[in-house]
């Protein structure tokens, strides 16, 4: 493989268009090949073997579309001034504040699914709920907590 991976990365590059991905793809081919290397040492020809998993893998990634990244020419424009924190502490508090306003269960799928990043089967199987039961309280949830957000905080209180 060592002698044919110019070969190979020139296929991948080809595929891609792009020097990563294609290094990427090659990078994924063979290990797909070492993995299933007792198949490959039995082929009538090895580097054809090699071909068709990279075609295979270059084909299977498009049609899975698991990736939903775009390649772009400049980085997106970053904010130019810098953080304000007392704004951020009343963000925080805001937050808390809504947050305060759900009921315990409701925080608690908003907590795990959103803050601690958690799959809704991990929530669900954490709170005892069916995965239907998360999806509607977390969508419940954040309609309520946008809801709390949006309102003008004329009040003064705070918990």
């Amino acid at each position: 493989m060592a002698a044919r991976s110019a070969q190979l990365y020139r296929s991948a590059y080809l595929l891609t268009t792009a020097p990563h991905a294609a290094e990427d793809l090659v990078q994924t081919a063979l290990a797909k090949t070492y993995a299933a290397w007792w198949r490959v040492r039995s082929a009538q020809d090895p580097v054809a073997y090699v071909h068709g998993v990279l075609i295979k893998t270059f084909l299977s990634d498009r049609r899975r579309r698991s990736s939903g990244e775009l390649p772009v020419g400049d980085l997106p424009e970053r904010p130019s001034e810098e953080p304000d924190p007392a704004r951020q502490a009343a963000e925080r508090a805001a937050l808390l504040a809504a947050l305060a306003e759900l009921t315990p269960v409701d925080r608690a799928v908003v907590v795990l699914r959103f803050w601690e990043d958690r799959s809704v089967a991990q929530t669900a199987a954490d709170l005892g709920l069916s995965q239907a039961a998360v999806k509607n309280r977390s969508l419940r949830a954040l309609k309520a907590l946008r809801g709390l957000l949006s309102e003008p905080q004329t009040n003064g209180s705070s918990r």
